[in-house]
């Protein structure tokens, strides 16, 4: 399936392809482009829009994106939602206090989008193993095996 958003990721439009591909669609192919096409380029390919104003996969009910797809695909994960909290914080900056580690990824997420700017697909490919081992750290922390 094609997932389409607004192109210069970062925070939430990363870790949403590294949730998309781990738990939902491992064939996901991700397109980037600028908000004001994003709805069209979903019509046009059949892609699912996420991380854009007034779609279900977006900021919805003070989720960002990253939740709202934990909720629609029903992913019941106690790691996931951890790890939930810490990207909800670096992405919303009015909640980035409500656990520490959301500053860190924040600044992480920020640095990589620097580096790479418009790189959607690099910063992607850079961040991934990052998704991985902070998942595992979720993991550990909520106490299950991996």
């Amino acid at each position: 399936m094609k997932w389409v958003t607004r192109k210069n990721a970062s925070v939430d439009r990363v870790a949403c392809p590294w949730l998309i591909t781990k738990f939902v669609d491992p064939a996901a192919e991700f397109i980037y482009v600028d908000a004001d096409e994003v709805m069209a380029m979903a019509q046009r390919h059949g892609a699912i829009p996420y991380d854009v104003k007034d779609v279900e996969l977006g900021h919805v009910d003070g989720r960002c994106s990253f939740e709202s797809i934990i909720v629609k695909h029903r992913l019941d994960d106690p790691a996931l939602k951890r790890l939930a909290q810490i990207v909800h914080g670096a992405d919303v900056s009015t909640d980035r206090g409500n656990c520490p580690e959301a500053a860190g990824l924040f600044a992480i997420a920020h640095g990589f989008a620097l580096i790479h700017g418009e790189d959607d697909h690099e910063k992607i490919r850079l961040e991934t193993p990052m998704y991985d081992a902070l998942y595992a750290w979720c993991q550990k922390e909520v106490g299950q095996a991996r």
